[in-house]
């Protein structure tokens, strides 16, 4: 059975923590109150589910999400409207198999209703050039490097044209809004549910 693509729940956390702090050398650790503040603010947080197992996840926030991370801010300083990738892991049983492909096209479905620009960073210290790689397929093209922080990481930091915004924009942002259906909602995030 292929695995199910959904929202994260509460109680998925600790599978994700657990998930994100195995991931590598090219995923920064957490702890759990930073991973909840995650939960908390990102527009999009999924989850690759298979016999109640959790494969995968992928945490993307919109351009006015309360993030701090550096490369979050470099893109907040340059664009007005874009979705930034924050992080995606796949448990390593299940990595090339096409799980970061499906998670992308997903993400990609949830951005390009919404805005221009598709964005993540890749570290290039350590360099991992699979990951490169991957992102250039993708269609991501480098638009900057920095140094996160004084003594972390360089990264090169990527960006997407969405080439589906325009229409998407024309026909329905500027006339009132997307169609209200399952598949154009964004994540309702824990506030807005209290």
């Amino acid at each position: 059975m292929a695995p199910a693509i959904r929202d994260v729940r509460e109680h998925d956390l600790d599978a994700v923590l657990a998930l994100n702090n195995a991931g590598g050398p090219s995923i920064l650790a957490t702890d759990p109150s930073r991973l909840r503040h995650l939960f908390d603010i990102a527009d999009y947080f999924r989850v690759a589910e298979q016999d109640g197992r959790l494969l995968g996840f992928l945490i993307a926030m919109r351009e006015k999400a309360g993030y701090h991370s550096t490369n979050f801010r470099w893109f907040q300083s340059r664009y007005d409207s874009f979705v930034y990738i924050d992080r995606i892991v796949i448990a390593p049983e299940s990595r090339g198999h096409g799980l970061g492909r499906i998670f992308y096209c997903d993400v990609q479905s949830f951005a390009e209703v919404r805005v221009p620009l598709l964005t993540c960073e890749v570290f290039l210290e350590p360099r991992n050039d699979q990951t490169v790689l991957f992102h250039g397929t993708m269609g991501f093209q480098e638009v900057g490097q920095q140094q996160m922080g004084e003594e972390g990481p360089k990264v090169s930091l990527l960006a997407r044209e969405l080439p589906s915004f325009p229409f998407v924009r024309e026909r329905y942002l500027d006339q009132g809004g997307l169609p209200d259906v399952d598949w154009l909602r964004g994540r309702v995030l824990p506030e807005a549910r209290a």
